[in-house]
């Protein structure tokens, strides 16, 4: 099947990205200053991460994506993407010289977020069948994002305690400083850039419409581009400028985002309420279980109530029906839509085979528990 054969090839090019990438990372922090340093740049970076993956964690509630992509596109972030900006950058500026400031506004933006946005398109030419839409492109581009940020933080910090950074004396005050500016006040910056590409994948993936499959990636990985150089022009301008750029485009732009996100996720439940809803007027699954699927605190009962009555088995069969109704619900809109995957009904044949395997051995509540 060709859609095995891609994913083997998407999970070879990353796996052998990784370990590259991963070799260049640990050369460059090799020599970037003494171990404590490393360490302590390393905990302070860490510090945005697990509140930033937790509202991506968050938006992802309604069909979770792999836990394996989630965290292939935080490797490719961290490592990858990273490695890959300071190889082309460092090559770049042996070709065509360029001036510190030149180089920060026109090469660094556009290398960076092609650097970042590779694994996006990746996944929308050999994974296709896991992107459903705008969401899960904002998802993977977030993942992406803040592994990217996470390197690029470590690698500040170390310059700032060196002194080679412009924001500080070196030491503890520079440390400081680049803390604040970078972990505190702009966490986001980066998954915001890579997320109008991660928008343009998701619409590319939604749309029956050739010239947006192909069009809307452009307009995205444009986008992002634009946004990191303004981004870059405003921190080489003074404080004052930046400060005014943060607050006038870069906060609304993130809250115009944010809300993009909150609504797309609350779009889900429709989507796969009247998807399901279908796929049981068609017999694929019974129609009484659609509200024990479509809502998050009903899906929380239904597992705590095959945990009360058959223990930690019951529990993980519930969640293994669900999330098999979930991804039928999800394809099943795709199909109605008229972009579905290639391989949509081997597919749609394996969901409606585990939820026909399953729903014997569960009983939601008030319903009566299966005899083993």
């Amino acid at each position: 099947m060709r859609t095995r054969h891609d994913s083997l090839v998407f999970t070879a090019v990353v796996s052998v990205a990784v370990v590259l990438g991963a070799g260049v990372m640990i050369a460059v922090l090799a020599v970037s200053g003494a171990p404590g340093v490393v360490l302590l740049a390393l905990a302070l970076a860490a510090v945005p991460v697990g509140p930033l993956l937790a509202a991506y964690l968050w938006l992802d509630r309604y069909e979770p994506e792999p836990r394996s992509l989630l965290a292939s596109g935080l490797l490719w972030g961290a490592v990858v993407a990273t490695a890959a900006a300071l190889l082309i950058d460092g090559v770049g500026g042996l070709v065509v010289p360029l001036t510190g400031d030149t180089g920060l506004v026109v090469v660094t933006p556009l290398v960076e977020e092609a650097a970042k946005g590779a694994f996006l398109l990746m996944l929308l030419w050999w994974r296709r069948a896991e992107l459903d839409g705008i969401l899960d492109g904002l998802v993977y581009a977030g993942m992406v994002g803040i592994g990217f940020a996470f390197t690029e933080n470590v690698l500040y910090l170390i310059a700032a305690w060196n002194g080679t950074d412009a924001l500080g004396p070196g030491g503890l005050v520079g440390v400081t400083g680049t803390f604040v500016l970078r972990c505190v006040l702009s966490p986001f910056a980066h998954p915001l850039f890579t997320a109008f590409t991660g928008l343009g994948v998701g619409l590319a993936v939604s749309s029956r419409h050739g010239a947006v499959r192909v069009g809307a990636p452009l307009v995205g990985y444009t986008t992002a581009v634009i946004a990191h150089a303004v981004w870059n022009a405003a921190t080489v301008q003074g404080l004052g400028l930046f400060a005014g750029v943060y607050v006038v485009l870069f906060l609304p732009a993130l809250a115009v985002l944010v809300g993009i996100a909150v609504w797309a996720r609350s779009s889900e439940r429709r989507l796969l309420a009247t998807a399901l809803a279908d796929a049981a007027a068609r017999d694929l699954l019974p129609a009484t279980d659609i509200g024990w699927v479509v809502d998050l605190r009903a899906r929380r009962a239904a597992r705590a109530h095959a945990a009360a009555v058959g223990g930690p088995g019951a529990a993980r069969a519930m969640a293994q029906y669900q999330q098999a109704v979930i991804e039928l619900g999800f394809l099943h809109h795709r199909l109605l839509r008229g972009t579905p995957p290639q391989d949509w009904q081997d597919r749609g044949a394996d969901h409606v085979a585990r939820i026909r395997r399953l729903r014997p051995h569960i009983a939601f509540p008030g319903q009566v528990v299966p005899v083993a």
